[in-house]
């Protein structure tokens, strides 16, 4: 039986695809992505690989990852082998540039946005050119890094200083519109292999590290400035819930048509509704990762149809 090959650098995240994979009976072998070397002209193991690695990883100082995922992916595709969430796709994971451009042209609305190369001047000059309050993040992000939320252009000037300071590793901000949610919450909608499987809300009063896995901390959010001071304490499943009869949602389709296009093989796609009830889509999450308080309530398993879709792939 052919082999799986997981590509990672968080082993944290890990245990959850390894669980579902063992159930089936799978052989697979890890693949730690920080540091190392490749002979191009050697062919990659015969295998089934799954990019784990997101853009994320510099926050756990692996910023090494992120490169040399991109050089190994396009090794892999060279030598024809199946990736799932290959070199293509990873272009979305790190970078929102990409993201929102395709997007719209696609036809699915995004939030305005302004990107910024620079320091202090720049970012100065290209606030008064947007419209307040706006949301300051990261091109490529992870783990809410970058996300401040600004009221005025005072706030903003007293603030240029650590944004600097913490500045994207692509060296490019971007200004993006605020979107008020009446109810104070985005939704997430999660696609494995073309089929949607749930969507959840997330609870956005407490700032804005939204990531679902039971690994991240809300601890550890880089959102001093969400829409309510962020609070350490709380139980961080309580912020995500389902969202029932969601399928039918014409949106659904939209990211299914999108993904396909796009060579995106498994996403959580997340969307704020604005006071007119409009849906604006502002981040993919290609190394998606699932609520276990969610799943276990409903009987849903993410992961389990990841490893459907490897299985199908293997068959």
């Amino acid at each position: 039986m052919m082999k799986v090959i997981i590509l990672y650098e968080n082993q944290d995240w890990l245990p959850p695809l390894e669980a579902e994979l063992q159930k089936v009976g799978l052989e697979y072998d890890l693949w730690f992505l920080h540091q190392g070397s490749i002979d191009l002209q050697s062919e990659p193991p015969q295998g089934i690989y799954i990019n784990r690695i997101s853009p994320s990883s510099h926050t756990r100082q692996h910023l090494e990852s992120i490169h040399y995922n991109r050089a190994v992916l396009r090794w892999l595709e060279a030598y024809d082998r199946t990736v799932i969430n290959g070199a293509d796709c990873f272009e979305f994971e790190v970078s929102k540039v990409h993201q929102y451009t395709a997007l719209e042209k696609f036809g699915i609305k995004t939030p305005q946005t302004k990107i910024v190369c620079g320091m202090e001047e720049e970012l100065k000059k290209a606030a008064t050119e947007v419209k307040y309050p706006f949301v300051s993040k990261h091109n490529c992000g992870g783990k809410g890094q970058g996300v401040q939320l600004f009221q005025n252009q005072e706030a903003f000037e007293k603030a240029i200083p650590s944004l600097v300071a913490d500045r994207p590793i692509d060296c490019i901000f971007l200004l993006q519109e605020y979107i008020k949610s009446p109810q104070k919450r985005i939704t997430r909608v999660e696609i494995v292999g073309q089929e949607f499987q749930y969507a959840i809300y997330s609870d956005t009063s407490r700032g804005f590290e939204l990531c679902p896995a039971e690994a991240c901390e809300i601890g550890d959010a880089f959102c001093p400035v969400g829409e309510s001071e962020v609070q350490s304490t709380i139980n961080r499943q309580s912020l995500f819930s389902l969202r029932e009869n969601f399928q039918d949602d014409p949106l659904v389709q939209k990211y299914i048509d999108f993904m396909k296009t796009h060579g995106i093989d498994v996403a959580g796609i997340e969307f704020i509704e604005n006071e007119a009830g409009e849906k604006v889509t502002y981040d993919i999450n290609c190394t998606t990762n699932y609520s276990p308080g969610v799943e276990k309530e409903h009987g849903l398993s993410g992961m389990a149809a990841l490893v459907r879709l490897v299985e199908s792939k293997i068959h």
